[in-house]
């Protein structure tokens, strides 16, 4: 392994790592908003006691996630200094404007929002926790701007053999960054909704403050229901932007080797030999890929094969195939997490409104273990996106191997690689322990003097560690 695989791994471990923590902060940051939203309507000291509550455990995360994003950035210049080099000029300003007036916004009213409760008035103390949420969600607008110029860039001309950006609104006008950003929020809404309803879940089979967490389960569940549909209507709207933008990755996705006829089937499963380039079995759904690419009955899909011909034409002879096993299955782990996200916020909905939620025992045991299931979707999606892209750092303009940093050795790539592993796996170990101990022990503060008013829990009720 040169020095190149071992830059794309730590790139994408690291990247994988701080996705972990992104999604959760700006799902959480509305649903706060929310809570705090009736309890200024409402006047219900119930609703305050939940902002406050779930407000502990934002914190937390946004913490980790502050590091982990510093760590994203510096790796710009340490492993891929050709890159920074060659794109900086383009790449290099919606970064700025993100941690300049984004992070900044962000950050402020957090520590307002902190420690502004019964020192601001109630509306304003409201506004810096929907500003921490808007803040965050332009962050995300704009990081998201620099890796759609990654996919698609625009925007930009070649000076003296540099990307020079000619056009910073076509940036923010970027097809790719509007297929893209709607199915990122939509996503990190449903991370924090399933975050809330699996701790609630387990605070009413402990039956601790049975009130509170009911009225926590049941909005995480509607944001939850909600926002993974809309995940899913982004992403196929996503889907079908590849077939404009990157054919190679959405054929990839699919293990189509060979152009379809004019009724493309979908691929649920395959054998994929990529040595042989073909696949030795597949189970397929009629006219499925067809729909999905053009919400219609027909339509051809290009092939692997077909795509690689017409690369090898355009930008000169190489290998324009991306990791076809791995673009594959992470697309369907994606899709696969995503139905049983759908199906289990439905059937939650529906026990809510029924008023039937803590009859359904099994249920709530399911919903702790379903915290992971948006994480585990959202990593997938990210993998297959930035896999599917190569042999490209920045597509049709810069191949991968040609953007890592030319004095940086193997040694050295592999030393940051283990040292950020090991810190980063320490920090997800504390983060985990700092969480399910204070979701253990702490309970919502009714009255400001943190005592509980719940009832307690029997010693043969399940815990965190046995579900």
């Amino acid at each position: 392994m040169g020095a190149v695989d071992l830059a794309r791994w730590q790139f994408g471990i690291t990247t994988v790592y701080h996705f972990l923590f992104v999604p959760l902060s700006i799902g959480l940051a509305y649903l706060i908003a929310f809570m705090q939203t009736l309890y200024v309507v409402k006047k219900d000291d119930k609703y305050k006691a939940m902002a406050k509550f779930w407000g502990k455990l934002f914190l937390l995360n946004f913490a980790v996630g502050v590091v982990t994003g510093i760590m994203q950035e510096f790796q710009f210049g340490m492993n891929w200094a050709d890159y920074s080099r060659y794109v900086g000029a383009v790449f290099g300003g919606p970064l700025a404007v993100e941690a300049l007036v984004s992070f900044f916004l962000e950050s402020t009213f957090l520590g307002i929002w902190i420690f502004g409760w019964d020192k601001l008035p109630k509306k304003a103390h409201l506004a810096a926790i929907w500003l921490v949420a808007i803040g965050a969600t332009l962050s995300a607008l704009w990081i998201l701007s620099a890796n759609s110029f990654m996919q698609e860039p625009v925007g930009f001309e070649i000076v003296n053999g540099r990307a020079e950006m000619t056009d910073f609104f076509a940036l923010l006008g970027n097809p790719q960054l509007w297929s893209e950003f709607p199915h990122v929020i939509f996503g990190a809404l449903s991370t924090g909704a399933l975050f809330v309803t699996g701790v609630s879940a387990y605070k009413l089979l402990r039956k601790k403050q049975t009130e509170q967490f009911k009225a926590s389960f049941s909005i995480g569940i509607i944001v939850a229901l909600v926002s993974s549909l809309m995940t899913a209507m982004a992403g196929h709207s996503q889907a079908q932007h590849l077939m404009e933008s990157q054919p190679m990755k959405m054929a990839a996705a699919e293990a189509l080797w060979d152009t379809t006829g004019e009724h493309a089937p979908w691929t649920v499963i395959a054998g994929i030999d990529s040595d042989g380039k073909k696949n030795t079995f597949s189970w397929e759904i009629p006219y499925a890929l067809s729909i999905l690419s053009y919400n219609k009955l027909e339509g051809s899909v290009p092939g692997i094969n077909e795509l690689q011909a017409e690369y090898e034409a355009k930008y000169g002879e190489g290998n324009y195939i991306p990791p076809v096993k791995t673009t594959f299955w992470s697309f369907r782990i994606m899709v696969g997490t995503g139905v049983l996200m759908i199906l289990l916020s439905i059937f939650g909905t529906y026990a809510v409104a029924r008023n039937r939620l803590e009859k359904f025992r099994r249920y709530l045991k399911w919903m702790i273990p379903a915290i992971s299931l948006p994480f585990i979707a959202n990593s997938s999606g990210w993998i297959m996106t930035e896999v599917g892209r190569q042999p490209w750092i920045v597509f049709g303009l810069q191949r991968t191997e040609d953007g890592v940093s030319p004095l940086v050795s193997k040694g050295m790539v592999l030393t940051s690689l283990i040292g950020f592993t090991v810190i980063y796996g320490l920090l997800l170990i504390a983060l985990v322990y700092l969480m399910v101990h204070f979701i253990r022990k702490d309970p919502l503060d009714l009255d400001g003097d943190g005592e509980e008013h719940g009832h307690g829990a029997p010693k043969a009720e399940p815990t965190l560690g046995t579900l």
